[in-house]
This record gives C-alpha cells, structure tokens and sequence, in this order.
C-alpha cells in the first residue's frame, strides 16, 4: 500500500484501492500539520481533487482517533453545494473514501422526496450532503439536528452566492454551533466570498496552489470564428471532428438546449440534454447515460458548469459564450480533470471577436484562432482514424484466418475494402458546409449614404412589435452582413422595408437560403424598387465636422458686456479706479446727480393757475422727452446704506382693537410675523394700509384722513 503523509490509514486504504499513488498539490496543503484545526479559505482549479482533499482534512476531527464512526445520533459534518448534481456527485466520493470507516451518508436537494430524506435523517447519518434550500428547509422543521456539527464545508462558495443563495447560507451557518470548523472551497475567491469568509470564519487560513496562476495547463483553447446563422453547423463539424468519447455543450438558456437537442437528435447523434427545468429524476438519467456511454454528447446550461464529473469528457464546446471569466473557467474545467487532456472550444461570431479577446485577457487563456474545420478536413481525419485503427495492427487468429481467405476469395480486397469504409461512416453524421469568410468591416471610415440600394420587404411590423433595435442584430445574425450594409429601416403595419448595400445582396441570399427565411415566422420578398410612402434620401453628401472655435466663425460677435466707470471722488473708499487700459463705455454727463437741481413734485390732483389738473397737465408721451434720472434724495452713493434696517412686521391690528366699534377682528390671524404663510384678501389689505399710512407719515392710529395714502384716498373719495 503507498503511504500519504497526513492521511488517515481507513482513508489511505481507500485511496490505494481507488489506484491512486500521489496526492494532488490542494490535496498535500489542506493535510499540512499547522492547519490541523484551522479554518482554511482553499482556491483551486476545477479538477484538482478538491472533494477528496476536505473528505481527508477533515477526517482527523471527525473520527478522533478511532478507526471507524460510532453509531450515528446526530451529524458530525455538513457539505453545501449549490447544484443537485454536485451535491449527489460530492456523497458518491465521500462514500467511497470513507468506506473502510463504516460512516453513513444522507442527501438533502430539491426534487427530491422529502419524507425519504426525513427517514433517512431519522435513521442517522454521520455526514450530511445538500443544497442551501433543501438544508434550510429540513432545518426549519426541526428533522436536521446540528447540535453535535463539528464541521462544515461550503464547496463552490462563489456559485452559491451568484445564485441567490446568501440568505440561506447564513442561516445554516447562524444555526450551527459557534465551535465549529469551517471551510470553503472554490475555485475563485471574489471579494464576496472573502466577506463571508471574515463574518463566519475564525482566522482563516487562506491557501492558493501554484497551478491557479496558470490556469488550466492540461485545457487546450480554440476560438473559432463564424457566421452568426452558422454556429450550429460549425459545432457540428467539431464534433465530427475530434470525434470525442464525450462531450459537452453549453447553451445560454433553456430554449436554446431544446432546440439544439432536437436539432442533433435529427442529425443522428446520441444528445441527452440538462437544464433547469428537468425534473431531478431526468438529470440522473441524463447523467447515468453520459457515464455508461449511451449518450455521447450533453447539452445543458450552466447548471452543468459547477463541479460536474464526466468520465472520458475530451471535449467542451461553448455555443453561446460566457458571460464572464468565472463561467468560462468552470465551463472549461469539466474536460482536463485529474491529469487528463482536453480542448475547450468558443464559438465565436465575427461581431464578438473583440468581447471575446478581452474575455480570454481576463481570464488569463490564450486560444488559438482558427476557421471550424471544414467537409475537406473532416473527411480527412476520418481516414486517418481508420488507419490508425488498432484492429487492423492486430495478429490474425486462426479462426479468422480461414474466413478472411474466403472474402478475398470471393470478393476481392478492394470490395471487402469499401465494404470496411462504408461501414465505418455509415453511422457518422455527414459534415456542413459553412459559410464564406465573415465580412470585414472598414475602420475609421464613416458611411455615406447609400446609392441604388436594394429593398427587401420582411413579414413584420408593428402588430408583431417589430423595432430596429431587434431587426438590426437579426439582420446581420442571420444575413452574414454587418450593420454598416443596413441603409433605411421602416417599419409598416404588417410588414417592413429593409434597404441594403449592392454589394452585400448576394451573401444575403446565400446566407438566407432559398426559403428566404430569417426566423421560424420572419420571410424576406425582394423589391423591384423603392416602395411607396419611403422619402427620398438628398444627394448632398455628409459635412465634415468644425472645430469647436471655427463653430462660432459664422455667428455675430457678442455684445461687449456693460462697464460703468465711477468718478474718482465717487469711488468707494474715495480711491482712484486703476486704469488697466481702454475700455468701451458711453460718454458721461457733464452734471452728476448731486448736480442736479432739488424740484418739489406738485401733489397729485392740486389744482393749478389755469385752472387744470397738474397731473392731466404734466402727463406727455412716454417718449416726448428723456427719463430724468435724478435721485430720489440728495444723499449720495456712498452715504446712503446698502442694506436699509428691516421694518417692524407687526401689523397695528391688535393696536387698533379697541378702537374698532364692531369688535371684529378680520386680520387678528397677521397678529404674528407670516414668514412663509398665505394671507387672506383682508390680511393682505389691512397690509397695504399699514404700508401707505407709514410712508405718508400716518401710524395707523386715528380715522383715516384723505390723502394720506393711496389706499385711504381711495377710500375717503368712495365715502365721500
């Protein structure tokens, strides 16, 4: 038996019956001696053996020295993963690496009866394996005791927040006892991870292997560069390619792995697919399938991406492409596991070639580009398959050999020859043809407008929510054009007018097919010409935009701004302005307003000589004369204040009751100072008066006496 340092015996029994014979780099750091108790924060790549490397780390506390478990009261241990199927996968290799221990194992995931994960809970169970919803659940109803929980592991800690899954993360964590072990595994470790590592971690041992820094050596990367309506074809051709034992696809949403399943089915390859919306029981039988080699090829969402464990998986191809890198390192870690060799391969259409290069740059790959392989190609790598068949460099038996003799005898070997070819691809898929190369588009040039364009009527418009924002990207998917080919969109009722360049109405057609379909309800008819009710694009040519200072060339220069010079003995402070050179001013008078001579205004409605009315007489058309600009007073600029003192708010309302013969009281509300209220028409009239008979010389006390104010005048000429 080999011997691994650190390792339980019952443990290391079960690793050498299990043929292994070095531990993995995570696997020797988690067994270090200083980190015997700890809490350890471990990221590493996907495939590292992770599952066995916390199944053996925590094999020390669990047992406490003995060799095997005792009779089970309550669990020892809990493992949370965020899918079904990683949780399932992670107790079938716990149950094979705690086998010499006699340990029992109970499953808690959703789709799942729960009465049977009840009764097997009731029965005892040392180690405990679920998802973070089904484990809240069974805790909740009081059938998962964690009282007697020495450990607990979070595997893909990162997934589970991504999910949604913090909640009930942390209330599996709140329930367990404070004097724990905690450890979480991932493959990355995000800020968020490090924050709940620091909430309900105690000094936590953070470990990184060496191997994360290159990520994914035993991974080859392609990026193959397509036509947008091509993608399917050209996964078809990779698989026919390389030919893999198994292989997995990876589809953005449900509707895309059940259009790709049926799409392969009809193609003759054994597709099996796996999606969220399967019923727990078909995702085993799916996963049963892949692992007894009935089915070849799975197609499944990123449900897939997390700790899934294939035998034979050579081959991962990624239809619709990763959202970030985290999904593109886990997509990718489920072929090149424990030593193996694998290729990862992006379909990429032509328009995302940049989006992709900036995803592989972040997540530190490089891949190689390339064209999808081609009929030529493929068929070429089946003959060679067939050469290198190794039956054919077997010895021939005896009982062969006389059968052999009769073929040729009777056929020929060139007949027995074809017979062997037709036999091998009989059962092949036959290869696509793709498309040309994808169009180039032209950098730093702008379009002009297009000229003898061609028109092209589609089945949708506005009853069908038709919008260029969707047409568009549409076009040039299913077109194999660009953007910069589209000229005028305009949407009708039931249908839509699309302009394109002459230049590109041939890859169009090619691309569409002759069905002249975009979509499963989408047609495309040609036009003879432009169709009615479209406006006739001008023949001036863009103009070249100005340069921000030429842009006011054209406009009036502003008005120069308004400068009022004052005299020195006019000048605050009584200092001489500085002179800092012309400036643009009228010439002023040669009398200042002190100058000007002291005129007592006539009061209004004063009879005069002659027998008129001052007021009548005085009046003349606004612009008979000049404005006299004389000051009101003879104070001058410097002498009168700029901030006069503020007048007592107060109304003489409660000043004047008791001279008020009725007793009513209609502005006993303005009272108080109204900062910020709305007076009523008698608060706001008892107002006026106050301020008239205060600019008049009157105080408000006593009846009121004519011309004493405008108000009051009025007033005494009515009662008069």
């Amino acid at each position: 038996m080999t011997e691994f340092q650190g390792v339980v015996p019952a443990l290391a029994q079960a690793l050498s019956n299990r043929g292994y014979t070095v531990l993995t780099p995570v696997q020797r750091e988690v067994l270090a001696p200083k980190l015997k108790d700890a809490d350890m924060l471990v990221s590493a790549q996907t495939g590292s053996g992770k599952t066995a490397a916390f199944g053996m780390a925590l094999a020390p506390m669990l047992l406490a020295g003995a060799e095997c478990f005792a009779t089970a009261r309550a669990p020892v241990a809990l493992t949370v993963t965020p899918t079904r199927e990683l949780a399932l996968q992670v107790k079938r290799e716990l149950e094979w690496l705690y086998k010499e221990t006699g340990a029992d194992f109970a499953s808690c995931v959703g789709g799942m009866d729960m009465r049977t994960e009840r009764r097997a809970l009731d029965r005892g169970a040392h180690i405990v394996v679920g998802t973070p919803g089904r484990l809240r659940d069974h805790i909740e109803r009081g059938s998962l005791d964690l009282t007697a929980l020495k450990a607990v592991v979070l595997d893909e800690a990162d997934e589970m927040l991504d999910m949604g899954f913090r909640d009930d993360l942390e209330y599996i964590l709140g329930a367990a006892p404070k004097e724990r072990r905690t450890l979480m595994f991932s493959a990355t470790v995000p800020r968020t991870i490090a924050t709940l590592a620091k909430r309900f971690q105690r000094d936590a041992v953070r470990i990184s292997t060496q191997a994360e820094q290159s990520q994914h050596v035993d991974i080859e990367y392609r990026a193959l560069m397509v036509a947008p309506n091509d993608r399917e074809n050209a996964i078809i051709n990779v698989l026919r390619y390389f030919e893999a034992q198994t292989a997995l696809v990876f589809c953005g949403t449900r509707a895309a792995v059940n259009h790709m399943t049926a799409r392969f089915n009809n193609r003759g390859f054994s597709v099996v697919a796996l999606s969220g919306e399967l019923s727990q029981h078909e995702r085993t039988q799916a996963l049963q399938a892949m692992r007894n080699g009935r089915a070849r090829v799975c197609i499944a969402t990123d449900v897939a991406a997390r700790g899934l464990d294939l035998p034979n998986l050579d081959l991962v191809i990624h239809a619709d492409l990763p959202r970030n890198r985290e999904s593109l390192l886990h997509r990718s870690g489920r072929t090149g596991r424990a030593g193996r060799k694998g290729v990862s391969v992006l379909v990429v259409p032509h328009n995302w070639r940049k989006g992709t290069e900036r995803l592989l740059q972040s997540a530190n790959v490089e891949a190689t580009w390339a064209r999808p392989p081609s009929i030529v190609e493929i068929m070429q790598r089946d003959d060679e398959r067939i050469l290198d068949d190794p039956d054919l460099s077997e010895p021939i038996t005896e009982d062969e050999q006389a059968f052999a003799q009769q073929l040729l005898e009777r056929h020929g070997s060139e007949q027995v020859a074809a017979a062997l070819l037709r036999r091998f691809r009989a059962g092949r898929s036959a290869p696509e043809e793709l498309l040309d190369a994808a169009p180039q588009e032209e950098k730093g040039k702008r379009r002009d407008d297009f000229k003898d364009g061609v028109w092209f009527s589609l089945s949708t418009g506005h009853q069908q929510k038709a919008e260029p924002r969707w047409l568009l990207p549409m076009l040039c998917r299913f077109g194999n054009i660009t953007k910069r080919d589209i000229g005028a969109i305009k949407i009708n009722q039931t249908d839509t007018y699309v302009e394109l360049a002459p230049n590109c109405v041939d890859r169009f057609l090619e691309a569409i097919g002759p069905a002249l379909t975009l979509e499963k309800t989408i047609t495309v008819s040609r036009l003879a010409a432009m169709p009615e009710g479209v406006r006739q694009r001008s023949d001036k040519p863009y103009g070249k935009k100005k340069a921000f200072a030429a842009r006011h060339d054209g406009h009036a220069a502003p008005a120069p701004r308004r400068v009022i010079e004052l005299e020195p003995d006019k000048a605050p402070g009584g200092k001489q302005p500085q002179d800092d050179g012309p400036k643009a001013h009228k010439p002023r008078a040669e009398k200042t307003w002190a100058d000007q001579p002291k005129t007592d205004k006539a009061p209004a409605n004063k009879p005069t000589d002659n027998g008129g009315d001052q007021k009548a007489q005085d009046e003349k058309p606004r612009d008979a004369e000049p404005r006299n600009d004389k000051p009101k007073t003879d104070k001058t600029r410097e002498e009168k204040p700029r901030h006069p003192k503020p007048r007592d708010r107060t109304l003489w309302a409660k000043k004047s009751e008791d001279k008020n013969p009725h007793g009513s009281k209609p502005w006993e509300n303005t009272g108080k100072k109204a900062k910020g209220k709305k007076l009523n028409k008698k608060a706001k009239l008892a107002k006026l008066v106050l301020k008239a008979s205060t600019k008049n010389g009157h105080k408000g006390h006593g009846p009121a006496k004519p011309g004493s104010g405008p108000v009051r005048r009025i007033k005494a000429q009515k009662l008069g």
